[in-house]
Order: C-alpha cells, then structure tokens, then sequence
C-alpha cells in the first residue's frame, strides 16, 4: 500500500522551531518529487517547499524562505521539514505530498493540486504568541 506519513507537529512558542518528517512507503521514492502544503484555518491550502531527492533540488515559498529547510533521507525515504523562527501565522495542518514525474523542482510547487499523486493525512502546527 502507498502511504504518506506526516508527523512532528505539535505546540510551539513564536520563535521556537519543530521538525516535520514525512515517512514514504508503496511506491519509489527517486522517482516523486516531495512537497510540503499548508492549510491555516480559514484559508486556502498552499505550497510551501517541494524536493527532487533524485537531486535534492529544493524549493521554497516566500513565506518560509530563510527559516525553513527541507531535507531528503533517501535511505529512509523520508523528507523532513526543519521549521526555525515561527511566528503565530505559520499556524496551520501541514501535509506532505508526492508528485511523480520530471519536472523542474520549481514547476512542481506551481503545480494543481490534482496533479499530485499521494497526500498524507496532516499533521497540526500550532504556533502560540
């Protein structure tokens, strides 16, 4: 079975950091592009950072440049999300997702989110002031 498991989120003071993991099972790992996504409450789901771990090409959103970085373990097939300097509007279910394919890292994030293959089931963020 394909399985995208996002886990690490949790409770955080603004200024504090958490760590993110997506475990990635059922299907090859070289072969997608991983991304993280976002959805704050009331607002639409975006696109925050993607990896080819092929290449470890990254991508990021303004939001979250400079204070989050994105890392492929490919022995593991896991993809982390290092999450430094929140702020209460990083507040949000953060979810991992798979799109196969050979794209540019770039080009994936810009991608619908229909074109994405596997999501895993959220994982919350929770930043207090």
């Amino acid at each position: 079975d394909v399985q995208l498991q996002a886990s690490g989120g949790g409770l955080v003071q603004a200024g504090g950091s958490l760590r993110l993991s997506c475990a990635a099972s059922g299907f090859t790992f070289d072969d997608y592009h991983i991304c993280w996504f976002r959805q704050a409450p009331g607002k639409e789901r975006e696109g925050i950072s993607c990896i080819s771990p092929s290449d470890s090409r990254t991508v990021y959103a303004d939001s979250v440049k400079d204070r989050f970085t994105i890392s492929s373990d490919n022995a593991k097939n896991t993809v982390s999300l290092q999450m430094n300097s929140l702020k209460p509007g990083d507040t949000a279910v953060y979810y991992c997702a798979a799109h196969f394919g050979w794209l540019d890292v770039g080009a994936v994030m810009e991608s619908p989110e229909y074109e994405y293959d596997y999501w895993g089931q959220g994982t919350l963020v929770t930043v207090s002031s």
